[in-house]
């Protein structure tokens, strides 16, 4: 078994940091999300909600039906796509690039 056992690869929460959390009286999974930053990384918990909550009820001595969800919450304000996709040039590669001067060259 490895030394470091990762529930949440976004936050790099360990299965260490939850048992932490659980022997410092966190309990529940909002409480535990908030303590150990779980579910808050760029996955929003769709990777690691499963693995933290088997994990929890099991040092809880709970059945995993009994751990539910944490609330998701929306951004503050929402991001308009404009905003993403302001820089054109930001998602191509090197390849897009010369195959631009060679259509330059071209003209």
């Amino acid at each position: 078994m490895a030394g470091k056992i990762v529930l949440c690869r976004c936050e790099d929460v360990t299965l260490a940091d939850l048992e932490h959390s659980v022997s410092r009286g966190y309990r529940d999974i909002e409480e535990v999300k908030r303590y150990t930053g779980f579910g808050t990384g760029p996955c929003q918990g769709k990777e690691c909600l499963a693995a933290v909550a088997t994990q929890l009820a099991t040092l809880t001595q709970q059945p995993t039906e009994a751990i539910p969800p944490f609330t998701s919450r929306p951004p503050l304000a929402p991001t308009p796509l404009r905003l993403l996709a302001r820089d054109p040039g930001a998602h191509r590669f090197a390849d897009d690039l010369a195959g631009d001067r060679e259509s330059e060259a071209k003209k």
